[in-house]
């Protein structure tokens, strides 16, 4: 066979001399090859997001703790006096008018028989519908009604007052202020009372599987870049692949945080999962909807927040009254809060003097701050970058007002539990991440390598990056927390 091809003129004839001719440049943006200069090549990749990863909020907040189970399971507190809201006294039957229907505790929960006010009690009594408080002594409880006897009457029926004639006392307060008996009275005679059980909360949650893998071909791990190429994981050079699984790991880090601040746990069967309501995980933002304090203080003027911010610690002193809280905020609320501070303290002359230092004309002025005392609480306030960031909480919170996450109150220190699975009290944060780990497996964070570049483990011509966890986030004292939405 004869030759079919043979390269031409052009092919192998170098140009004499330099000239615009389309065999003497290489064009790197089209096919011909035919550009006159070549290109001004900035090495370095611009990193024009800054920061871009926004884990490290549960760590500045809480601990880390292994465990071996499919579920933790702990234990809170009841309150330890009696106090009830929400009675009604039954002003509408002559024969009862101290007869006394027991509705919730202070909490919301409904008690109905439940209650512990038991005969020879000595009551405080109030309502919305009365102008006075009434200091009452029980004389007889009959599931959830009890029947109470003023003190400071000559008659039993001043508990009357509360309703209108005819009519029932709605919305009565109740609180249980000591007893008083008879002498040589016991407990078996004509003040019977059985004991009361402590109150507290059982609280469950389960650690969920999480997994993301990087693969690059065995020819890509050989190919130098044109660029150098760094990020927050450390990586650095100018192999590409080296960047992209750096990225993978911290945006998995990233997607664990904010698994453990968004999950919930499912109501019905989820196609794929197990096919049985549960599945999920409960985290931050779902506990304190559903057990703590939820609040959209903090959208008006400066007087206007303040009342705000008291109201708010109003609610705190009901609570655990924990002293010092952490404040974790976006940009717009945590800009409130420091004109809010502000307005408290502009007495300098001819200028503004809040701040750490005393502003002088030579210092830069500091508008802002990172930490004050009210009342008798502490706060240290700071930037929740997942809240603001346009590619994570930023994006949602931009859309329907009544769904912005926009901080967050977290209390310090630590809070004393029953540990089902050790069987004693433990002092731990408030908030903590549990993962699966056991002598032989830690599944805190794993990450492992297959493939056949490096270390062959398989005949797959590339690299694959894994990573894994198992875990979940514990939310002890919810009731001490304060969720800013709205």
């Amino acid at each position: 066979m004869g030759l079919i091809s043979i390269p031409g003129a052009g092919d192998i004839t170098p140009a004499a001399k330099k000239q615009v001719v389309p065999s003497a440049y290489v064009d790197f943006t089209t096919a011909t090859w035919a550009q006159q200069y070549l290109p001004d090549l900035m090495e370095k990749e611009a990193e024009v997001f800054g920061q871009r990863t926004i884990s490290g909020f549960l760590s500045q907040v809480g601990a880390e703790e292994s465990m071996a189970a499919d579920q933790v399971i702990w234990t809170e507190q009841g309150r330890l006096h009696l106090s009830y809201k929400g009675c009604t006294i039954d002003a509408g039957n002559a024969a009862a008018l101290n007869a006394i229907t027991i509705g919730t505790d202070v909490d919301g929960n409904a008690m109905g028989a439940n209650h512990g006010i038991r005969k020879g009690d000595m009551l405080l009594i109030t309502s919305s519908a009365g102008a006075n408080t009434v200091t009452a002594y029980v004389t007889a409880v009959a599931a959830a009604v009890v029947t109470a006897e003023p003190y400071d009457t000559a008659t039993s029926t001043e508990l009357a007052v509360y309703g209108a004639a005819g009519t029932n006392a709605a919305d009565v307060s109740v609180l249980v202020i000591g007893s008083e008996f008879n002498k040589g009275d016991n407990y078996a005679g004509s003040a019977a009372r059985t004991a009361n059980e402590p109150s507290f909360a059982t609280f469950n949650n389960k650690p969920i599987i999480m997994k993301d893998f990087y693969q690059v071909s065995g020819s890509d791990t050989s190919q130098i870049g044109w660029v150098e190429i760094s990020g927050e994981e450390g990586q650095n050079g100018y192999l590409w692949y080296l960047k992209a699984a750096g990225d993978t790991r911290a945006r998995f880090s990233d997607y664990v945080e904010m698994t453990l601040l968004e999950a919930k746990k499912s109501g019905q069967a989820i196609t794929g999962l197990s096919g049985a309501a549960g599945d999920g995980t409960q985290g931050l933002f779902d506990a304190l909807e559903t057990r703590g304090n939820v609040s959209n203080a903090f959208l008006g003027t400066a007087a206007q927040n303040l009342l705000d911010f008291d109201l708010t610690l109003a609610q705190l002193d009901t609570q655990g009254a924990i002293e010092e809280n952490m404040m974790f905020l976006n940009r717009g609320t945590s800009l409130k809060i420091d004109d809010m501070l502000a307005s408290m303290n502009s007495y300098g002359a001819g200028g503004t003097s809040f701040g750490v230092f005393n502003n002088s004309e030579d210092m830069a002025l500091n508008l802002g701050f990172s930490g004050f005392r009210r009342g008798s609480y502490d706060f240290y306030k700071s930037d929740f970058r997942y809240l603001n960031d346009a590619a994570t909480r930023g994006l949602i919170n931009g859309g329907l007002a009544s769904e912005a996450i926009r901080g967050v109150f977290i209390p310090a220190g630590v809070t004393s539990v029953y540990d089902q699975a050790l069987g004693k009290n433990l002092k731990r944060p408030f908030l903590h991440v549990r993962y699966r780990a056991s002598e032989m497996e830690s599944r805190q964070m794993k990450t492992w390598t297959t493939g056949s570049v490096g270390a062959t483990t398989s005949s797959l011509d590339a690299m694959e990056m894994h990573f894994l966890t198992e875990r979940c986030l514990v939310v002890q004292g919810a009731n001490n927390f304060v969720l800013l939405k709205g």
